[in-house]
């Protein structure tokens, strides 16, 4: 008995399992709207029907109540034609609409709190379903927030560390590979090496002329400048000077006086 019992709990955790992994909050959250709206639609049908018989039930009220009116209107006139049997009928007739009519407003009355309790569950439910569309267009935010994220973290756990650094590891032992290759293949070719390098210093020494021969040249010639910049200065300071004395006028001398 107890081994059925533990059996009947698995079946039913894995179901509600299924059955939660199967849902859609979206969906769900959508259709839970929905059905409250049609609930919505029915209720105020069920407001509007009783609403209508609620009318009906006071028009019946007013027309009983007219009929117990007349009906006493006619009994007195029966009596004051001296018929008393007739008078007597007219009351029982009018005792009968009189209640009638009593039961009608007591059945208006009831109709009264139904109406009001209908009225109030309509609102009550018009609150609850835009407080749910709200609530709706949140949850349906959150929810695909959280989907977004945990594919999110489904791809970066597909791609783990382990993996990376082993990716890492296979490239580095490709570049080390290629690089003996390259040794191996140079070592082969020791004549040619040599060849290299000794052309190569050749060149190194012929260049280290060239550069030199090409300082003393830019010395040279840098020498010639400053020299010609100092005689063109010397000469411009002797004709700025012979300028001046020639700018200058002569002095006029005073006319002498009969005292001197």
């Amino acid at each position: 008995m107890e081994l059925i019992k533990r059996i009947l709990r698995v079946i039913r955790a894995n179901v509600n399992s299924s059955i939660a992994s199967a849902e859609d909050p979206e969906k769900i959250l959508e259709q839970t709207v929905l059905e409250m709206q049609e609930n919505l639609v029915r209720l105020r049908q069920g407001v509007a029907q009783a609403i209508a018989t609620q009318k009906r039930t006071e028009r019946q009220a007013a027309e009983a109540n007219s009929q117990t009116e007349e009906w006493y209107r006619r009994a007195q006139l029966a009596l004051q034609k001296g018929n008393e049997p007739l008078a007597r009928e007219a009351l029982t007739k009018r005792q009968a609409y009189k209640e009638t009519t009593t039961a009608l407003f007591s059945q208006i009355e009831q109709q009264n709190d139904i109406v009001a309790r209908l009225k109030k569950d309509m609102r009550s439910l018009e609150l609850k379903i835009s407080e749910a569309k709200t609530k709706k267009d949140m949850y349906i935010a959150r929810a695909r927030s959280a989907e977004a994220s945990s594919r999110l973290q489904e791809m970066l756990g597909g791609v783990s560390a382990t993996s990376s650094l082993s990716a890492f590891e296979r490239m580095e032992e490709k570049v080390l590979q290629l690089e003996a290759h390259s040794v191996a293949m140079s070592d082969d070719k020791p004549l040619r090496v040599y060849a290299q390098l000794g052309s190569d210093d050749l060149e190194t020494q012929f260049t280290s002329l060239e550069s030199t021969n090409n300082v003393d040249a830019e010395l040279a010639a840098m020498k010639v400048q400053v020299l010609n910049e100092a005689e063109n200065t010397e000469h411009n300071n002797l004709l700025t000077e012979e300028k001046q004395n020639t700018a200058q006028p002569p002095q006029k001398q005073l006319p002498k006086t009969q005292d001197s």
